[in-house]
């Protein structure tokens, strides 16, 4: 009876080695801020990620004959550029190939040599033009640029809101800056005058000198290149000081930590844009939102959709070239579209994408509320 016993406990054993075979895992990174200010934002974007993954490992897919399982690996960038690099190099090292982030384009730039050196494929929604001008392939950015959302906002603030007169202020990340450059290039083509440019830190909380300076320019709006841990104490201040501006920025300001923070004083004279358009009028938006909510107890946020679109991309991918080797899989993703939930993501030779539209929000009870696509 022993002997029995034995056998088929070998033979199971001989199974559960068959079957794990039959699987192949593949781990996917995640850089981005899990800490600091900007936590909020990155914790939304690696749950954006986390929803794909585990939707996929319930099907599975196969490829080359064997499941896939994905794993997430999410590693905490800070949204720092040292720190970014370290976390590049430690995923690199890891044997990682696929990474969503990172977030914030001062991590994103420098971190991803690192990551072409080591023949990653790379979905971000970073945002400076400069991150796909340096010629990496397997590099996407899985949203709109600098340029889009920068022009875009100027635009809309020159022929919707008639404004005559603006100011600037950036918080000298590659971000911020980036995005105040394309802003400003355009409010002068479109016939605004720029009254005025300003500096900041995106680790600064008060802006009183700065505004108060430009409070003697009787400027109509305020342009903000930076993040809403800054935005929302900023439209605070803006409001102390009785200056009559509206407060403009990009995608990072387009969220509900602004309102958080940002309490009573950021309301329809906040407005801001992003890129991809409105999730509530996309085919598979509220689908993805409610089984979002329903995962995480929370609303997605700017870019979960993003990151969920971004995992969907590689795995389709994957499956279309029967391969999870990074190069054929990279090139896959070049050559080819995918219909996401925030977007149709076919990608120019650089990595961006085609078509990227912008959609302009103000805030209605501390919450973005959409105004229109541009």
């Amino acid at each position: 009876m022993k002997h029995k016993y034995l056998v088929s406990a070998l033979a199971l054993a001989g199974l559960a080695s068959g079957a794990f075979a039959q699987e192949t895992v593949v781990k996917i990174g995640h850089s981005g801020p899990l800490s600091g200010a900007q936590a909020f934002s990155g914790k939304d974007n690696e749950n954006g990620a986390r929803l794909a993954i585990e939707e996929l490992n319930a099907k599975p897919i196969t490829v080359g004959g064997k499941k896939v399982k994905f794993e997430l690996v999410s590693e905490d960038d800070q949204g720092d550029p040292k720190a970014g690099v370290n976390v590049a190099q430690k995923l690199s090292d890891g044997g990682i190939r696929y990474v969503v982030g990172p977030y914030n384009s001062g991590v994103a730039i420098p971190a991803s040599r690192v990551y072409a050196n080591a023949g990653v494929v790379v979905a971000s929604v970073a945002s400076n033009p400069k991150l796909t001008q340096q010629g990496y392939k397997n590099l996407f950015r899985v949203n709109a640029s600098d340029t889009q959302l920068g022009s875009k906002m100027a635009l809309y603030a020159a022929k919707e809101l008639k404004v005559k007169t603006v100011a600037v202020i950036d918080d000298r990340t590659a971000f911020g800056q980036g995005l105040a450059a394309e802003f400003k290039k355009q409010a002068r083509a479109a016939g605004m005058t720029v009254a005025g440019h300003e500096y900041t830190t995106d680790k600064s909380v008060d802006f009183t000198a700065i505004l108060t300076r430009l409070k003697s320019k009787n400027v109509e709006a305020i342009f903000f290149g930076g993040y809403a841990p800054q935005g929302g104490p900023m439209a605070r201040q803006i409001r102390q000081l009785g200056i009559n501006a509206k407060l403009l920025g990009g995608d990072t300001i387009c969220t509900a930590e602004m309102g958080k923070l940002g309490g009573d004083a950021v309301g329809s004279n906040v407005l801001c844009s992003q890129g991809g358009a409105l999730l509530d009028k996309a085919a598979s938006g509220p689908a993805f939102k409610a089984k979002f909510k329903k995962r995480f107890s929370a609303d997605p946020d700017v870019y979960a959709a993003s990151y969920y679109d971004a995992m969907n991309l590689f795995a389709q991918a994957m499956q279309s070239t029967n391969s999870i080797d990074p190069a054929k899989v990279g090139a896959a993703i070049t050559a080819g579209s995918y219909q996401g939930v925030a977007g149709t993501y076919a990608f120019d030779a650089k990595g961006d994408m085609k078509s990227s539209p912008v959609t302009i929000f103000t805030f209605k009870g501390g919450q973005p509320a959409a105004i229109t696509s541009y």
